[in-house]
């Protein structure tokens, strides 16, 4: 039988994953010899032996990769064989560009779940348990290759037990960069909110986990040190408590996450499906949102019909989980709209007066990184936000994007992310937040550089947001003053784009339809943006149709205060006086009636500080303040909508006839794309109203006659417009496709005209998407 030797070289998520011990135990299973290492570019090999056994030794490697890891490519030649007969080994790493992915964070394992909670274990009620399979990467790495040296765990020395358990290629700790146990690693302490350190047998517990378990309990207010950050902890059937951590904190409204022991647990509060579960238990432990039958306290999510509930993720979480017969809160340690605190130190200062106490550890926190949310709709498991458990998995360009030279693009101004793109694939980063917000701004600016060393990205291009005013945007600018050219993408070419680009349409594929529904946009014509209907293709678009542009009065202020959009909205629609005449003495009007109406009318009037917009998002808000939600303030981003989407009667929705549902119009103005307007369905609506109407029937009626005039608006553009009329694909895009009604009615609707419905799953439909859109775009016009 021939001998051959071959270079092996395997890219992808294959460091921090257990992928040489894996490929040691196969090279030993076919009778290799060789070595395997990690650098720069992955995970290099050579191999020795019959060519056969090679062959068999490669698709092992593929079929039984660790669980964590991800394989993109394998590329293989033939070398002169340097190995000792017999002996396969493992190297150490070794220096390189860095090409290779960086894994994602990963909850805890079974295996490691069983040792934490197992009495005659090593690491017996040890919260930093982890293996290959499980535990810290992105939060703790501070460089490529993936080694203890290059993480914040380079302080702890292992004790003789782990360095054994790091040195046997055939244990799953074997280079488990994290491992650490009791004797030599990371340890957690409980201290008050006076720095007061509480030390074994506080509150008669037996350590530091167990008395904030009675903490809890009896009422309490927690700081816990997580695995991206801290978090703020109660218990979340205490009505009490969790109406004090909404005052301490400032988050008036918006719903708190919850964890949960397990699934049977949930079970108690929540329909839950098979998807559900599976995203649940999966490696990345998001937050799931589920349709709630009911709730732990009224103050977890008021005015919404939805929990978002995840698993425990740490050996930390397991353990305080451990004997809690009920969920608790777990929701970011901050003010509300600030980032995440991740140091002790900064804990004890921006939580003071917040945490009654605090569970801190020594390991450091290298970056901040939330949970993920997740769900399901349409079908499937649908990322609302990308951060921990997803975050910076590399996403595998479309067909036709190779050896791309690197790329920066900056996102947008809310739900930040940027995105580094080279070769084959993009880089989205974690989910960063909301930019307006000084903290945030200058947490996404280092991260930006921090990213650029990690990935040793220098980029010859930067991609922005069209919007001029978005610091993103600004932040863009600035390199490009320093001599990077610079590509500016209009914001919902980029939504459309980052759908196309997620789910593989080729680069030279013809152009689909592309729906972007959202809050706002700047267009090129200098007017906002929101409800579009496109012709796409990776490097250029074409306007089909647009909602009517209606006033904003007040700009910014509209967004807060959704009743100035009911107002503009059917001044519009009818005329204000038409209005007050018809609907004298209703509740709507006698409610309009206390509010600056004049003020709003002379700013439209005179076009001052209110612009116009096609946004689909200030139509939610004005529907849902007309029946009377949250018509004053919006205490959230899109709060308004969110509770539109809560109210409505789903036995309505499905029963109501297609002709009670309210109508849109499509007209062809003399200049520009065709109009969507809105008037038929404000006369509908207030008549309903008037009728005294439910409001779940009302929501129901509204929704279902904005799918049918979406769906609608394509066909007929299909009708009127050549090139439309070849597309086969529509991609959905923009955040107002993270409604689940709007998105299944829309779906189904497009898919029986025979169209191939495109919407996202792993990247959001968000603005946290529109960073790969950006660079996509850049990619393919530059």
């Amino acid at each position: 039988m021939s001998a051959t030797a071959e270079l092996i070289r395997v890219r992808g998520l294959v460091q921090g994953v257990g992928f040489r011990p894996t490929a040691w135990r196969l090279a030993h299973r076919h009778g290799l010899a060789g070595w395997v290492a990690n650098d720069g570019e992955g995970v290099a090999l050579c191999v020795s032996g019959p060519h056969a056994a090679i062959a068999r030794f490669v698709d092992d490697l593929t079929a039984e990769a660790p669980p964590l890891a991800r394989i993109d490519s394998i590329e293989r030649r033939r070398t002169a064989d340097p190995s000792e007969p017999g002996r396969f080994r493992i190297l150490e790493s070794r220096a390189g560009a860095a090409r290779t992915g960086v894994v994602p964070d990963a909850a805890t394992c079974a295996e490691c779940r069983a040792e934490t909670l197992d009495a005659d274990a090593r690491r017996y009620r040890y919260p930093f348990t982890n293996c290959t399979h499980c535990g810290p990467r992105l939060s703790i790495l501070e460089a490529i290759p993936y080694d203890r040296a290059n993480t914040t765990m380079r302080g702890f020395r292992l004790c003789a037990s782990c360095a054994a358990e790091y040195a046997e290629p055939g244990d799953r700790r074997f280079h488990a960069q994290p491992i650490a146990c009791a004797e030599c690693g990371p340890t957690a302490w409980l201290e008050s909110a006076e720095g007061e350190c509480l030390g074994p047998g506080t509150l008669g517990a037996g350590d530091a986990i167990d008395a904030v378990r009675i903490l809890l309990l009896r009422g309490d207010i927690i700081a816990v040190k997580g695995l991206g950050g801290i978090q703020l902890a109660c218990d979340a059937t205490n009505e009490a408590s969790v109406a004090r951590l909404r005052r301490r904190k400032g988050r008036e409204a918006k719903p708190f996450a919850l964890m949960a022991r397990d699934t049977d647990m949930i079970r108690g509060y929540c329909r839950l499906s098979p998807e559900d579960e599976a995203a649940l238990r999966s490696p990345a432990a998001p937050i799931v949102i589920l349709d709630a039958v009911r709730s732990p306290a009224a103050a977890v999510a008021p005015g919404v019909t939805t929990l978002g509930f995840m698993l425990p993720s740490t050996p930390l979480h397991h353990l305080l989980l451990q004997g809690i017969d009920r969920p608790i809160v777990l929701t970011s340690g901050n003010l509300s709209d600030e980032p995440q605190c991740i140091g002790n130190d900064e804990a004890r200062t921006r939580l003071a007066g917040i945490a009654d106490h605090f569970l801190l550890h020594d390991r450091p926190i290298a970056r901040r990184v939330d949970d993920s949310v997740v769900r399901s709709m349409a079908g499937g498991p649908r990322l609302l936000r990308r951060a921990r458990g997803y975050a910076p998995a590399p996403l595998p360009l479309p067909p036709g994007f190779v050896a791309m030279p690197p790329l920066l693009a900056l996102g947008g101004e809310l739900k930040a992310a940027f995105c580094l793109l080279r070769g084959d694939e993009a880089i989205l980063s974690h989910h960063m937040g909301d930019l307006e917000n000084a903290a945030t701004f200058a947490d996404y600016a280092r991260s930006i550089e921090q990213y650029l060393a990690l990935f040793a990205h220098a980029p010859r291009r930067v991609a922005v947001d069209l919007h001029p005013e978005y610091l993103s945007t600004k932040l863009g600018i600035a390199r490009a003053e320093r001599g990077l050219p610079i590509s500016t993408v209009q914001h919902h070419h980029a939504h459309v784009a980052a759908c196309m680009a997620e789910n593989a349409v080729p680069r030279d594929a013809p152009p689909v339809l592309g729906i972007a529904l959202d809050g706002l946009g700047f267009g090129p014509d200098g007017t906002i943006w929101g409800g579009e209907f496109l012709l796409a293709d990776y490097r250029a678009y074409r306007r089909l149709a647009r909602l009517a542009p209606v006033a904003m009065p007040g700009g910014t202020q509209a967004i807060r205060e959704p009743w100035r959009n009911t107002y503009a909205h059917i001044a519009a629609a009818m005329g204000w006086q038409h209005f007050a005449a018809t609907w004298v003495g209703t509740r709507l009007a006698d409610f309009l009636a206390t509010k600056p109406l004049a003020a709003l009318a002379s700013m439209i009037e005179r076009r001052v500080n209110a612009p116009l917009a096609s946004s689909c998002g200030r139509l939610f808000d004005a529907v849902a303040a007309a029946i009377g939600l949250c018509p004053d303030r919006a205490q959230y981003e899109g709060q308004a909508a969110i509770a539109l989407e809560s109210a409505v009667d789903t036995e309505a929705l499905r029963d109501a006839a297609e002709d009670r549902a309210y109508c849109f119009v499509l007209t062809r103005p003399a200049e520009g794309p065709a109009q969507l307007e809105a008037g038929p369905m404000w006369h509908a609506l207030l008549a309903d109203l008037a009728a005294g109407t439910p409001t779940g029937t009302i929501a129901a009626r509204f929704h279902k006659g904005l799918a049918v005039a979406i769906a609608g608006t394509i066909a007929r553009m299909r009708e009127c417009d050549g090139e439309a009329a070849r597309a086969t694909s529509v991609a959905l895009s923009g955040g107002v496709f993270q409604n689940r009604v709007l998105l299944e009615q829309v779906t189904d609707r497009l898919a029986r005209q025979g169209l191939d419905v495109l919407a996202h799953r792993v990247v959001p439909a968000n603005d946290g998407g529109l960073a790969l859109g950006q660079a996509i775009v850049a990619a393919a016009t530059s």
